[in-house]
C-alpha cells in the first residue's frame, strides 16, 4: 500500500506566475493620504524648483531623472508616512509635505506611456 499523502504532495507542485512589480504610476495611484496633506502639497506646487528642491530632499549634487527621483521620493515618503501613522516623535510634517510636493511635480515629468495614458 502506498502513502497517498506523499504521492499527492509530490504530484501537486504548483508553479505560480511571477508577480510583476507595480509601475510608478500604479504606486502613486495606490497612495492614500489625509486630505490636508494633499491640499498642502498641491498649494506648494507654485514654489517648487526641481533642481533646488530635489537636490536638497534627496541630498544629491544634481537632480536625477524623473523616474529615479520618484522612486527615491516614494521610499522617503513611505518612511515619513510610517512615522506619521505611528505617532513617532521624529516625524517631520514639513518634510512630508515637501516630499509630497516633489512627488507630484516629478509625476508630471514622467513619460505619458509610463503613466498608463
Amino acid at each position: 500500500m502506498t502513502d497517498l499523502s506523499e504521492t499527492f504532495r509530490n504530484s501537486c507542485d504548483i508553479v505560480l506566475p511571477a508577480r510583476r512589480a507595480p509601475s510608478l504610476a500604479e504606486r502613486l495611484g495606490a497612495l492614500r493620504r489625509p486630505r490636508l496633506l494633499i491640499r498642502a502639497a498641491r498649494f506648494g506646487q507654485v514654489d517648487y524648483s526641481r533642481n533646488r528642491d530635489l537636490r536638497r530632499l534627496l541630498q544629491l549634487p544634481t537632480a536625477p531623472g524623473p523616474e529615479a527621483a520618484l522612486q527615491a521620493l516614494l521610499l522617503a515618503e513611505e518612511d515619513l508616512e510610517t512615522a506619521r501613522r505611528q505617532g513617532m516623535a521624529g516625524y517631520n510634517l514639513i518634510r512630508h509635505i515637501e516630499v509630497l510636493i516633489a512627488m507630484m511635480a516629478e509625476a508630471r515629468h514622467l513619460p505619458r506611456l509610463a503613466q498608463g495614458a
